[in-house]
């Protein structure tokens, strides 16, 4: 990955610290940005005069927050690098910074996938049973892979990335439309900031006229949440390396049996534990009390534990 051709913003930050006359400064960055931040810290704390603490702990999103911890330092500004602003309180001043980069992969490599993802959406869409479904039909059909079999009404190429790479978008949006495909730019919730944007707990920019995906993006992590929730044909192009890659059914099907197995196994287990995540984007307080209250339902007993990470060794 080469840093030098990433914008983070310096400039806009420094600032920002300089007209508000902040002394000291915390940096929150994602692992992948770690190495580059003591480079940061130094060029912040000479162009704005202020002090800058990092927050060293590891950092999952935009919902991995910091302000409690920074609040009993004196810090006045968290600079979060990296992700986009969710419809989340801060609690303090943040100043979110995207971090952009400026790699421009071929479409070549990736548009034999895309033509053949194409195909399945087509024949999908042929194949599709034309009367309404039952819920017990629809959840023999959803078995192998979630939502596979949702309707159809078009066969649009959905264009999404992330964060870093959102700015390419309006440019591939032509690419591939001169290359012959129906492209939309499909907009999320709320908690999405950008078009074409998704994040690792929300894909709802979804809907039924989008019959396959192609992501701008590096890493599977973003790409088998897609699939995962609307059992579409993806594609990737890595903007870092240029290479393509599909990310097949037969992958997500691996992912979904392991997934079940591991349900299954837990069947006749008589103990389970609950983990809440206590960042402010995860306290899922709510939903953890339902499941407790089903778990004891059923006469088994549980154990609710609250936990900042969970590291599996």
């Amino acid at each position: 990955m080469d840093l030098d051709r990433h914008d983070f913003q310096l400039e806009e930050l420094i600032e920002r610290i300089q007209k508000n006359d902040n002394r000291l400064v915390a940096l929150q960055v994602p692992e992948g940005l770690k190495m580059q931040a003591l480079e940061m810290m130094d060029e912040i704390e000479s162009g704005s005069g202020a002090k800058v603490v990092l927050a060293a702990d590891p950092c999952y999103g935009a919902c991995d927050l910091v302000h409690d911890k920074m609040k009993m330092m004196g810090v006045e500004l968290v600079a979060h690098m990296g992700h986009s602003q969710m419809n989340i309180d801060s609690g303090m001043p943040t100043q979110f910074i995207d971090v952009t980069y400026d790699g421009d992969p071929e479409l070549a490599p990736v548009l034999p996938m895309l033509n053949a993802h194409l195909q399945i959406a087509k024949k999908r869409m042929e194949d599709q049973p034309s009367e309404q479904l039952t819920e017990e039909e629809a959840q023999e059909r959803f078995m192998d892979a979630v939502g596979r079999m949702t309707p159809l009404k078009d066969t649009k190429l959905g264009l999404v990335g992330s964060i870093q790479h959102l700015h390419l978008l309006p440019e591939f949006h032509e690419r591939l439309e001169q290359a012959g495909f129906d492209v939309t730019i499909p907009m999320g919730g709320a908690r999405l900031t950008f078009p074409g944007q998704v994040l690792g707990c929300n894909y709802s920019g979804d809907d039924d006229t989008i019959g396959h995906y192609l992501f701008l993006g590096s890493g599977d992590f973003h790409p088998i949440g897609l699939v995962l929730h609307t059992g579409k044909p993806l594609a990737m192009l890595d903007p870092y390396s240029g290479d393509a890659i599909e990310m097949s059914f037969e992958r997500i099907e691996r992912i979904l049996r392991q997934r079940f197995g591991l349900i299954m196994s837990s069947m006749d287990a008589e103990k389970f534990g609950i983990l809440i995540g206590e960042k402010p984007g995860q306290m899922r307080r709510t939903l953890a009390l339902k499941m407790k209250r089903l778990l004891e339902k059923h006469g088994k007993r549980d154990t609710c534990s609250l936990l900042n990470t969970l590291a599996l060794n």
